[in-house]
């Protein structure tokens, strides 16, 4: 006789918050390996990185819009998807058997994209991707992402896992898009945000304003959401002269959380400005009791009035006549 299937599947995960070693790719990767067998010492199957990662977020940008010697410095410490410093950190997570969700600057042929990266268990690459369209004063120094970079969201061994960056989570049709391809966990990548800078700042760029984007997308897609972000301290706010600009002008930043299906937050915060880890049990079963009343990809959905299309292709620079 067969008993009937009641077992819950539990996945840990583990969130990160921490500081970027500002524009060095070595210490960047080293720094990487360093938290990623920390998460796989506490038993988490998967393990987050903020948008931007490596080699930090390059926030003198809100400040002035050209600054050829950080450029420089940033494009010569962006990550290349093929390089030794990938390979170390494709290695660790081999070692460690842990999955990684890592955010950094791609480097590609001396130009810039803002790139997710989901490495598995194993070591090999699942995914990489890029921002569809970097925000306001990033296009200063990041490219556009091809049509190829809609298709992220993989299988791991324990869960559907997808990505997205910053404010696509404000984006209606790319965050449908994603749902639609039945993501179960989502890793929301942030760079550091604090709270609004004075009356001019706006709340949707704020840490809370981010959460709520964050939170929303968690109920929109009945998934479990891991809301990451980094820190900034006096040390990069010097280097890259941000006191007078816009965002990252003081220390501090930091507002990590996991979401769950239904919206609410399951996480206790760690304290703003400083690092560490948010560890997460998440009970898949969650998804489908969020799911029986709200499936916008399913059931509570009109596809026969309401529908998206998509053109997923990568547009290559150079394209034989009869292949376009």
């Amino acid at each position: 006789m067969t008993a009937s299937k009641t077992n819950t599947e539990t996945v840990r995960v583990a969130v990160t918050q921490a500081e970027p070693e500002w524009l060095n790719l070595e210490k960047s990767a080293a720094k990487t390996c360093r938290l990623i067998e920390e998460a796989a010492a506490n038993g988490a199957q998967l393990v987050t990185f903020p948008e931007l990662w490596i080699p930090g977020y390059p926030s003198w940008v809100w400040a002035r819009s050209v600054d050829f010697k950080l450029g420089t410095l940033y494009l010569k410490n962006s990550l290349k998807v093929k390089s030794p410093e990938m390979d170390r950190i494709r290695a660790c997570a081999a070692e460690n058997h842990i999955t990684v969700c890592l955010g950094f600057s791609e480097n590609y042929h001396n130009s810039l994209y803002i790139a997710q990266s989901i490495i598995g268990s194993d070591g090999e690459l699942k995914l990489t991707r890029r921002k569809i369209k970097p925000t306001h004063m990033e296009r200063t120094v990041f490219g556009d992402a091809s049509g190829d970079c809609l298709r992220n969201v993989v299988d791991t061994e324990f869960a559907r896992v997808g990505a997205l960056a910053c404010w696509e989570h404000a984006q209606p049709l790319l965050k449908y898009h994603t749902y639609l391809q039945r993501e179960q966990i989502h890793v929301a990548a942030w760079p550091t945000l604090a709270g609004r800078d004075g009356e001019d700042g706006l709340w949707s760029m704020s840490s809370d304003g981010a959460r709520a984007l964050s939170q929303t997308y968690a109920i929109e897609s009945q998934s479990f959401v891991l809301h990451t972000t980094a820190v900034i301290g006096q040390a990069g706010i010097d280097l890259m002269r941000t006191n007078q600009g816009a965002v990252m002008n003081s220390p501090g930043g930091g507002s990590s959380a996991i979401f769950g299906p239904d919206g609410r937050k399951l996480s206790e915060d760690i304290t703003e400005g400083v690092e560490g880890i948010i560890y997460g049990d998440l009970e898949l079963d969650d998804i489908l009791k969020a799911k029986l009343f709200l499936d916008t990809c399913g059931h509570y959905s009109r596809p026969d009035m309401l529908y998206l299309g998509v053109d997923d292709r990568e547009k290559n620079h150079l394209r034989v006549q009869d292949q376009v």
